[in-house]
């Protein structure tokens, strides 16, 4: 199994305990999805986070045809990071750690995925042709989301 990572951080002008309270609302996970992946949540025990709590989702693989998700909340750093772990789903590994560090008036915004995709040499190709553009995807568009919902003041 070869695990890849995907790093990526992002300015917020908001102060981290904003920008806390966002990220720790699992629904807001729906709003910086793109609506393409038809991202939906399935059953959510809390509107905020805790640790061991379980979310199901399903994604769509193609039209008519969803993929189950479950994560895991397994660590959490009030107000600084929390890690969620898919517990089943379309990766055979994905490890989440989100983290927020107050920089610049704004808050730091960071994701480090640890992820695998399984199925040995046939994993890796479509890892190549599809699901880096989807993980590409999906980020870029959570990046003009939040570009969009706490934009900066202007100069």
């Amino acid at each position: 199994m070869k695990v890849h990572s995907l790093s990526q951080t992002q300015w917020l002008p908001i102060p981290p305990a904003e920008a806390w309270r966002f990220f720790s609302s699992p629904r807001n996970l729906e709003k910086m999805t793109p609506p393409g992946m038809g991202f939906q949540i399935v059953s959510l025990p809390s509107e905020t986070l805790y640790e061991g709590e379980i979310i199901q989702y399903r994604v769509k693989l193609m039209p008519g045809i969803w993929l189950p998700w479950v994560s895991e909340i397994k660590a959490i750093d009030e107000g600084k990071s929390f890690v969620d772990d898919q517990v089943s789903g379309p990766f055979k590994f994905w490890h989440h750690r989100h983290f927020f560090e107050e920089k610049e008036g704004g808050t730091l915004v960071g994701d480090l995925i640890h992820y695998a995709v399984g199925f040995g040499p046939f994993g890796e190709i479509a890892r190549h042709l599809v699901v880096k553009n989807q993980l590409d995807e999906m980020f870029t568009f959570r990046r003009e989301t939040l570009e969009k919902l706490f934009p900066a003041s202007p100069s």
